[in-house]
């Protein structure tokens, strides 16, 4: 068994001190720790204490990873030898942790909290959908079969609904009535509205006053919804303050949907359409002009956004390819697969050469965790110690990404990488996907397994 009370009393003095910790939450498997002074802390002392994997900055936050069988207990007990107050802990660690993001990084960090609970209705669709290209490329029914249409009406129903889903999320994250943002959201996807998931075909025009209003929906689309929410959350908070408390619960809610409804159809709706066009079409006309190149540079650089955490808000971008029904796959997850792939391939050849005997118990696991997606572990538990596995891996995920791209391999969801991943790529590019993986891993490993790595970068 491991003695937490032993981790917490060694690892406290490397954090600066009691006085120096601020506030503390845990994940799966990570303490998260917001500090008063960085200046104060030893990552690398840290790395050194049995029972730790990996420690490293990440999100405003000091992140010190353990098995998950022991890190609530790891959390117990350091909450009672630091003596933070646990009921407010949790919302000050994450309101702290953000005051240390950049404004980028806290735009992604949004995006990621509003994507990230979707990710599995959109990795159940995105399967589906795989399911009914294996259906139709090797003829096992017939596209008119009910079977067929039936899946097919399971497979695009989150996509339809997408802005009603977002909408509930957004709320939340904006600090909005969550179920005034899915009510927005179902103000966009209207019946009334013509379906653009479908097909534009007919739609009517509205004289407003001399503003012509096209009655055109916004199922699937992503931007809208989010412009749309973000307005309503400041504007509810307004309206609250303004209104009695008497009959806030009357006249706040009907308010914010007038006004947020006609904001979204007049203004909002149009714009954020124009801007997810606009970055779908930007993505699209740099990989057709400039292919295996775009492929190389994606693939190669991954890896350094993904230190950042930011490529939690790409989910946004590859949710709107797969809804615009003018694109309609994602052709950016099958790159990051290359990367993360890449990066457990570096960090196994570490496991050949190194002997130092902690790194060794992290690389096989971190190697795995890699290989389905999880690409943390091996790049701050493992690779970044010594430089060059981690350049070794960005150079597998360029080679890997420029295959793919060159052999046009689609996904039809988001959120699964690695080999999981696999199961939401087409049927037509699966063989050039596996072939992709095994040049990334490959690449990363060889030249990773060159160097010996007994002292750490």
């Amino acid at each position: 068994m491991m003695d937490v009370k032993t981790i917490v009393r060694q690892l406290v003095p490397l954090l600066g001190g009691k006085d120096n910790i601020h506030s503390a939450i845990h994940c799966a498997t990570r303490l998260r720790v917001v500090l008063e002074d960085d200046t104060l802390l030893d990552l690398n002392a840290i790395d050194e204490i049995k029972g730790v994997k990996a420690s490293f900055r990440k999100s405003g936050q000091v992140q010190v990873a353990f098995s998950s069988s022991v890190i609530n207990d790891v959390y117990d007990e350091f909450i009672n030898y630091t003596q933070i107050n646990e009921v407010s802990n949790k919302e000050s660690a994450s309101r702290e942790s953000k005051k240390n993001l950049g404004y980028f990084k806290r735009i992604a960090n949004t995006l990621s909290k509003i994507f990230i609970p979707l990710i599995p209705a959109i990795i159940a669709s995105g399967l589906l959908m795989g399911l009914l290209s294996l259906i139709k490329n090797y003829g096992w029914l017939d596209i008119h079969h009910p079977i067929y249409i039936l899946l097919g009406v399971f497979s695009s129903a989150a996509f339809i609904i997408l802005p009603v889903l977002i909408g509930f999320n957004a709320a939340k994250v904006f600090g909005g009535n969550p179920y005034i943002g899915a009510t927005l959201g179902g103000v966009l996807v209207h019946p009334s509205l013509a379906n653009i998931w479908g097909g534009l075909g007919h739609y009517q025009t509205l004289d407003l006053y001399g503003f012509q209003v096209a009655m055109i929906g916004y199922q699937g689309t992503v931007f809208p919804i989010l412009l749309t929410v973000w307005f309503m959350s400041y504007l509810e908070k307004f309206l609250k303050r303004l209104v009695p408390e008497a009959v806030e619960v009357i006249f706040v809610p009907v308010i914010t949907l007038i006004i947020s409804g006609f904001v979204s159809i007049l203004l909002i709706g149009p714009a954020g359409r124009m801007l997810g066009d606009g970055i779908a079409f930007s993505l699209t006309t740099l990989i057709d002009h400039t292919g295996w190149f775009a492929g190389m540079l994606f693939g190669g650089l991954y890896s350094v956004i993904a230190m950042t955490g930011i490529q939690n808000s790409f989910h946004a971008i590859e949710a709107g390819l797969l809804s615009n029904p003018k694109i309609g796959v994602n052709y950016l997850l099958p790159i990051w697969s290359m990367a993360n792939v890449a990066q457990g391939g570096a960090c196994l050849a570490v496991w050949f050469r190194t002997r130092n005997e902690k790194v060794r118990k992290i690389a096989i696991p971190a190697t795995f965790s890699a290989m389905i997606g999880s690409v943390e572990a091996a790049v701050f538990g493992v690779n970044l110690r010594y430089v060059k596995p981690f350049v070794a891996g960005m150079l597998g995920g360029a080679a890997g990404g420029a295959w793919v791209v060159f052999n046009k391999v689609y996904a039809t969801g988001v959120g699964l990488t690695g080999l999981p991943g696999l199961a939401i790529i087409q049927a037509s590019s699966l063989i050039n996907q596996i072939i992709g993986l095994a040049i990334s891993f490959g690449i990363a490993f060889s030249i990773s397994l060159i160097f010996k790595y007994d002292k750490e970068s």
